[in-house]
Formats: structure tokens, sequence, C-alpha cells
């Protein structure tokens, strides 16, 4: 028998020995592979489809994103259905970008709606345009085009990592040479590379990962960051019938959004309420000069003319026609919910002070002359929005006149690119957006050898 010093030696040489091979057969893996030529951070819309294009032309590539898969944001979009982009016309694309649309109309050139559905109708996916011009994937699952995005990068030899969040981006003299980040395990580690693609989204929905860290790593190599704030976001009302519209959809109507008292923006389409606000497509167009009005501190109403392809005249002999033909011992209620969806017929009674089952023939002319009022705009006083949590894109980002519209490539930092909406590009709802992240997704990642 060993005494006991040489048993636990001899337990420990193995141990020791494992250890040390482990360590080597690390070093080795770094030190023998190729370094790359590029590294994207963030996986997201724009993140994939400049990692898949640069590997298309030959470079090695490196995709880092700090959550467990690809796509969190895109998978979600539309709610879940996801609006890859708008077939309308260029000009007409080009009217829906609400900042730096001349600065966007340079990566649009280059890789367009149409492009984008060639694009993902060769990876596979069919595609439906749908009212507005809308382009969704024919399944309905916005899974397809994260999956396809997926597919690009791997089918180009793109290397991906998953779970490692990129705290730094390496400059000297105004040049990129790498970035700093953290592993799934927590280790701070340094990769080296003369060429970084910043994709990191924006800071709406921060649970999809998107939680602003691009802007961080733009102002730290001195980029200047126009101010955040929530775009495509749903619009909070002190109005006191808030709390009794929830679940509430108006089909075809028209909002007009006043500030200062000065009618700004008209939208028509879909309105609807819920917990977080106003919200559906008309009120999200109108979120983004709402949001910046509050911001400067100055009043913002937005009204909802409920029956736009009536003219007042025209409400008020259609009012008058079904109370004609309806009882004297009916309630007022019927009346309106000849007029509105059921969920809006007690709000609007109370927003005209008649009581809902007040007789119809106790309602006297002025009551119906607030009726028609009401229905052609009713007005909800806006005193907040919603927060980057619900909001669908972020407005603000990195300053465009300091990129080079031409390459994504920052004018002050060789080596270093953004693009998606890490950038101050933002536009309306319908698939705008996200034809932003592959219009410059695309363009940042034509790098040459």
């Amino acid at each position: 028998m060993l005494p006991p010093g040489k048993m636990q030696a001899g337990l420990l040489l193995p141990s020791l020995i494992i250890t040390f091979a482990m360590i080597m057969k690390e070093r080795e893996e770094i030190s023998v592979r190729e370094p790359f030529d590029v590294i994207v951070v963030g996986a997201g819309a724009a993140g994939m489809m400049a990692a898949g294009t640069a590997a298309r032309n030959g470079l090695r590539v490196l995709l880092l994103e700090k959550m467990e898969k690809s796509g969190r944001k895109v998978r979600i979009t539309g709610k879940g259905r996801c609006n890859v982009t708008n077939a309308r016309p260029p000009e007409e694309f080009a009217e829906q970008v609400r900042a730096n649309a001349d600065f966007f109309s340079t990566a649009f050139a280059e890789f367009n709606n149409k492009a984008t559905i060639r694009f993902f109708e060769r990876q596979g996916v069919k595609l439906d345009i749908e009212r507005g011009e809308r382009v969704f994937p024919k399944s309905g699952k916005a899974w397809d085009i994260a999956n396809a995005l997926l597919e690009y990068c791997v089918d180009n030899g793109v290397k991906i990592v998953y779970n490692t969040q990129v705290t730094e981006v390496l400059a000297i003299g105004g040049k990129v040479y790498g970035v700093k980040y953290r592993n799934k395990r927590g280790f701070e580690r340094k990769e080296e590379c003369s060429r970084v693609i910043v994709t990191t989204g924006g800071a709406s929905y921060p649970a999809t990962g998107s939680t602003g860290d691009g802007y961080g790593f733009a102002a730290d190599l001195g980029h200047a960051i126009e101010p955040l704030r929530p775009s495509l976001t749903p619009l909070v009302s002190s109005h006191p019938q808030m709390k009794n519209l929830h679940g509430l959809l108006l089909r075809n109507v028209r909002a007009t959004l006043s500030i200062d008292g000065e009618a700004v923006r008209e939208e028509f389409g879909e309105i609807g309420f819920s917990e977080r606000g106003i919200e559906g497509a008309v009120a999200l167009r109108l979120s983004r000069d709402a949001v910046d009005a509050l911001i400067d501190g100055r009043s913002v109403k937005l009204a909802i003319d409920m029956k736009p392809a009536l003219t007042e005249e025209m409400l008020r002999d259609r009012i008058r026609r079904e109370v004609a033909e309806m009882a004297p011992e009916e309630f007022f209620a019927e009346l309106l919910r000849k007029l509105v969806p059921k969920p809006m017929v007690v709000p609007l009674a109370e927003e005209i002070d008649v009581h809902s089952r007040s007789y119809i023939r106790k309602v006297g002319e002025q009551e119906f002359e607030r009726l028609v009022k009401v229905l052609k705009g009713m007005v909800f006083p806006i005193k907040d929005y919603a927060p980057f949590e619900y909001a669908v894109v972020t407005a603000g980002g990195v300053r465009c006149d300091e990129v080079n519209r031409y390459t994504m490539e920052s004018l002050k930092v060789k080596g270093l690119y953004f693009a998606g909406e890490v950038l101050d590009i933002d536009a309306n709802t319908g698939g705008y957006n996200l034809q932003i992240a592959f219009s410059t997704g695309r363009l940042a990642g034509m790098l040459k050898q």
C-alpha cells in the first residue's frame, strides 16, 4: 500500500495533467485559428443581414449575440406575424421615414423593398402583400423570417456565439482594433479585429436584448447621440373614460393630433385602447410627434372622428332617421348601438352627459347635437406616453452626419460601422423600420477583403 502522501500525489497528478492539457488546448485553438475579418455586434435583423452579406463576400465573420438566440425582436414583431417590408414605390416609401430620410435613401437604393422581397423568397419564405402594401410571410409566422436570416448566416459560414455580451469596442489612434466581451461563464475576453459593425438595436422592447448598448459604444468613441425617446408607442390620456375603453378597437376612424391647439397631423385607420393607453396603427403613427411635443412641455390632444365618411349634417340626418324608427320607450343606448361598437356605448353616453338607459323620447335636440360633435371629434387629452418597454422602435441614436452614407462606416473611427436602429433613423409603422434594418445592414456588410 502506498503511503498517504504518495497516494494524494498520485491522485493529484492526473488531475493536473488534464487541467494543463485543457489550458494548452485552449491556447492552441486561439493561436492557430485564423483571425476574423469583421465582428458584428448584435444578431438582430440588421446584424444578421450584415454578417451574412460580409461572409458571402468571402470575409471571415464573427457574430456576437448577448441573448440565447438570434432575432429575438424579429420573432415577436407584427404581433408575431412580422411585417417584413412595405411594397410602396420609392417616393411613397421615403415619405414614411420620419428622420434622416435623405441619408437612408442611399442604402435603400442599394437594397430596396423589392430586393428584400426577392431575398426572402430565395431563402424559401413565401410572402403576401396585404392592405397598405404591407408584406408578411404567407405562413403568418415571424419565426420564418428570423430563421431565414439565421440560415443566411450559417450557410455562408458566419461564426455565431450566443450568450456573449460585448462590453466595449476597442480603438486606438482613430482605428478599431477589436472588442471586449463577457462570455456566458462571466469571464472577460478580448477579440482583435480591424472592422466592427455595431447592430445592437435601439432601446425598445429591452426584454429582447435591445437595451441601448450601441449608443454607449458610439459615445465612448466620440460619436454624438441624438436624444433617445420611444417612437410608435401607446399614448397615455387623462380622459376619464379611458378606464371603460380597455379592449375596444375602432376601425376606419380619422384621428387628428393637435399641439398647443393647432392640428399638426392626421391619420386614418384603426385605434385601440388598452391598459397601456391609446394604441393601434393610427395612434402609433401619431405618437412620434406627440412624444416630441410632450418632452418639450407642450399641450397635446387627440381627436377621434368615428364617422369620417359623413359630414356633420349627414350625421344629423342619419340620427334623425334612426330616432324616427325607434319606439318612444326604447333606450338611448339602442340608438348609440346603431352608431358605435357596443363597448363604446356607455362611455359615449357619459361623454355627452346622457344616461344610456334614458328613454329616447326624453332626449332633446341639445343632447343630439352634442352626440354629433363627439362622434365627429371625441377629444382625448394626452398627458404621457408608454415607455420603451412598449415602443416598437427608438427615435434618436447615432447621428447620421457622422456616418458615411455610402458604406455605413463611422467618419470618426476607421473600421467602425453602424446599421439598423442604433442609427438616428426611424419610420412609421407598416414594414418601414425593418426595411431600414435590412438596407443599412446590407450596405454595412458590403466590405472588401
